[in-house]
């Protein structure tokens, strides 16, 4: 196929865009001008003319839980829900369609929409007497069950919090229905597993969801949160991906991270079978918890919160064992990514990074800050003394643009928060990313298989770079969805909420070409 008259960005600095691309058999043989592309032209040659419009390359999302992506398109969706009653009124709808006894389960409601009031177990008891119903909050750290839910878990006044976690409680010690963090735990081991062939058919739907929205690559995660096994990112990888990949049904190429205490496993699976299994199954490294989300008070901060004086977030693993694991995980070539929101969580990995490249030595290890999303003074600028990637993902500042004040104060919030361009000029390597299902992100308007085509869609958002010739890609926000590079990009570049005038931290923005390459 010969793609012509296109306006093509190539990430190439020495020569940004161009107008033809010719492929075959899935490769990109040559980009560049129409004429130096003729001599691949032949009889079967089927050539596409863009009429000016936009070619980018597939984008990669550098942070989802794309079983769990699959899984979440068919349960109760709570994302953009805006009250109380549309919150109950969503839960009452799916609880009509299931039998007695089956669990409800759902996710991705954000309390700051509907002002702030955290849900209870009172919301769900009348509409759901019969199901138990867990429901979790769009940052994966706190949790709704109903009474129901609770008695099968064994959760009542008595019950003890577990280490690194919260069951939120009335003041005569009743169970809320709130679980942060650990706490999840005890819900979790209770629900009943989700069966193979519904784990295989989530990747196949979430692989499509993604590349319908541009995505063609991305760094999956897994299915391991604070609270839940660390069996399950394993049982993913063998039941789910190595059967996709044997029947020859991989949609999208996959870099694939498991739970850090389970490095071992993963050390003596890249030594037996090598860091990619395929062109599509390629063997990352691990991942680790620090803290948890500023939306649940979970994330760990120097600094007590504004609404709960004394609360300075949670702590989930101890520092030396997570040196010990870091260190071990790194001699064997593995990556490390480890999960960090607050600003004292970020500084303690920091210090912990150096301590292990001077004991372990200099070498090409690319750390990962999963977040990195509240940044002391300073912070920004030692990322890129080691070359560590700060894993982010723009549109949860949609989220917290309006709570974040609130949280930790308007001074700490505009100080620290999503400090893209500050990252960059310390010299990290900044990787966007969705964190799908876990955030909110917007829906998709082009289909992309290895390309992402965007022209002339809609007009609500253009993006002109003047240094080259026109480039607009144009997106719609239409309404609540999940992966979407192109918001994200719009965010990173205007870090403006849906009708604000003006932006968040403004000097935070980054231009195009930045955010198209992260």
């Amino acid at each position: 196929m010969i793609l012509a008259n296109a306006t093509i960005y190539t990430a190439d600095p020495a020569r940004p865009f161009a107008a033809a691309m010719a492929v075959r058999a899935g490769r990109v043989l040559r980009v560049g001008t129409y004429d130096s592309l003729k001599e691949f032209k032949g009889r079967d040659t089927y050539e596409l003319n863009l009429s000016g419009n936009v070619l980018l390359p597939g984008f990669i999302d550098s942070h989802v839980h794309l079983i769990d992506g699959g899984l979440q398109l068919a349960r109760v969706p709570l994302r953009g829900v805006r009250s109380k009653d549309e919150f109950i009124s969503r839960v009452k709808g799916a609880v009509r369609d299931k039998h007695p006894g089956e669990w409800v389960r759902g996710g991705g409601w954000n309390n700051d929409f509907w002002g702030g009031e955290i849900p209870t177990a009172a919301w769900l008891d009348d509409i759901s007497p019969d199901n138990p119903v867990w429901l979790s909050r769009m940052d994966g750290h706190m949790g709704l069950a109903n009474s129901l839910a609770m008695k099968i878990a064994g959760i009542d006044k008595n019950s003890n919090d577990p280490v690194g976690g919260t069951i939120v409680r009335t003041t005569e010690r009743e169970p809320t229905g709130l679980l942060v963090d650990a706490a999840m735990k005890l819900v979790f081991n209770v629900i009943p597993e989700v069966s193979v062939n519904d784990r295989r058919e989530a990747l196949l739907t979430a692989s499509r969801h993604a590349l319908m929205r541009g995505v063609t690559t991305v760094v999956d995660v897994g299915s391991y949160f604070p609270g839940t096994s660390e069996e399950q990112t394993w049982q993913d990888f063998s039941d789910v991906y190595e059967w996709a990949h044997s029947m020859g049904k991989m949609m999208i190429r996959v870099c694939l991270f498991f739970p850090m205490p389970t490095w071992p496993r993963v050390s003596d699976l890249i030594h037996e079978r090598g860091r990619s299994l395929s062109g599509w199954i390629h063997l990352g490294g691990v991942k680790a918890f620090l803290d948890g989300s500023l939306g649940s008070s979970s994330a760990w901060f120097y600094e007590p919160y504004e609404d709960a004086p004394g609360d300075y977030g949670l702590q989930l693993l101890d520092m030396d064992v997570l040196l010990n694991a870091t260190l071990e995980s790194d001699k064997s070539g593995l990556q490390v990514a480890i999960h960090a929101i607050g600003d004292k969580a970020n500084d303690m990995l920091l210090d912990m990074f150096d301590k292990v490249v001077s004991l372990n030595g200099t070498k090409d290890r690319r750390f990962r800050i999963e977040h990195a999303q509240h940044l002391s003074p300073g912070a920004a600028k030692r990322f890129g003394e080691h070359g560590i990637i700060a894993s982010v993902q723009p549109d949860h500042l949609l989220d917290d643009a309006d709570s974040a004040g609130r949280k930790i104060g308007v001074e700490r919030a505009e100080r620290s928060s999503y400090l893209f361009r500050s990252l960059l000029a310390g010299g990290a390597h900044l990787a966007f990313g969705s964190d799908w299902p876990v955030c909110i992100s917007w829906k998709s308007l082009n289909y992309c298989s290895h390309f992402c085509l965007a022209g002339k869609l809609h007009r609500q958002l253009f993006f002109h770079a003047r240094r080259y010739r026109q480039l607009t890609v144009c997106v719609s926000v239409i309404q609540v969805s999940d992966i979407y590079p192109l918001q994200a990009i719009r965010t990173a570049m205007s870090r403006k909420l849906p009708g604000w005038e003006a932006p968040w931290i403004s000097a935070e923005r980054l231009p195009l070409d930045d955010s198209l390459k992260a």
